[in-house]
């Protein structure tokens, strides 16, 4: 049965995921405070909408692709939210939040009878585009049966757990990591071309051995070396993403050494570069004070 299915945020990554609905026969209304985000997909045959309610009113399924966790909570238990709509009754959040805005934010749409699935995304724009993230779902058996041949449109899907929250403390955990690696990739980096290494060589070395990592594997060859920064995630939401590890993990009484020293690094480059920076520009952070330029 091909189903009417919303989408709320519509931007970098939700524009492209929500085309991907489009591209495999559903019937498609989209939400997003700016109407240029939407007018792609609405070109394409998807109805537009003026709030998360009325995407509510008029579909079976809504997906969430929002920035910020006040986003989240505002568009799903809001006075214009989800749960004010009298249709939907499955929100699917493809957001990055943490498990303190999905656990509330789940048990008060429970209350209306609207189940959340929590599954949050990995892979960038370009996964997006090509159906290529990671997705890491995590809902109740009835739920998420329903919506993981949706969810395989945008990639391959893990099912994480069984309770909203459980996939945020998933995406957190390697957000902290891919955050970590380009870090260190880009003080390492620095080091060599300051000790007068060639930038390119260092990457294919790296590469051919045992420090290699998705930001010399990626970030490094297609944005940092080539000066061109346009990796498509801001450093702003990269600092969000280490922060809200930082709250779930100071919560749970973990350790926290390294990944504090992570956020201090990304709170630095958001504050240098701005929030709307490509986040492989922290980099010039470093190469600043170094004196030096990787690549060009």
């Amino acid at each position: 049965m091909i189903e009417t299915l919303g989408f709320v945020g519509v931007g970098k990554m939700g524009g492209p995921m929500a085309g991907r609905l489009l591209d495999a026969g559903h019937k498609l209304v989209v939400y997003d405070i700016r109407d240029e985000a939407m007018a792609p997909l609405a070109a394409r045959g998807a109805a537009t909408a003026k709030s998360s309610r009325d995407v509510a009113d008029t579909t079976d399924i809504v997906f969430f692709s929002l920035p910020e966790p006040k986003d989240v909570r505002g568009e799903a238990v809001g006075n214009t939210g989800v749960i004010k709509g009298t249709r939907a009754k499955i929100l699917v959040d493809l957001s990055t939040t943490g498990p303190r805005t999905t656990i509330p934010v789940a048990a008060e749409l429970a209350q209306t009878g609207i189940a959340m699935v929590d599954a949050p995304v990995s892979g960038g724009v370009a996964g997006a585009t090509k159906g290529t993230l990671a997705v890491m779902a995590a809902g109740a058996a009835e739920p998420f049966a329903r919506v993981e041949p949706l969810l395989r449109l945008f990639g391959k899907v893990f099912a994480v757990g069984t309770e909203p929250g459980q996939g945020q403390a998933m995406k957190l955990a390697n957000n902290l990591l891919s955050a970590a690696a380009l870090a260190i990739s880009s003080e390492v980096m620095v080091m060599g071309v300051k000790s007068g290494l060639d930038p390119k060589l260092m990457i294919d070395v790296i590469n051919a051995s045992t420090g290699r990592n998705t930001a010399t594997e990626t970030k490094f060859p297609i944005s940092i070396l080539t000066r061109k920064f346009g990796y498509g995630f801001t450093t702003g939401l990269m600092h969000k993403d280490v922060r809200l590890y930082l709250e779930e993990a100071e919560a749970l009484g973990v350790p926290l050494m390294l990944s504090k020293m992570v956020t201090g690094a990304w709170r630095a480059a958001e504050h240098e570069l701005g929030p709307d920076s490509d986040y492989t520009e922290i980099i010039k952070c470093l190469e600043s004070r170094a004196g030096v330029v990787v690549g060009g």
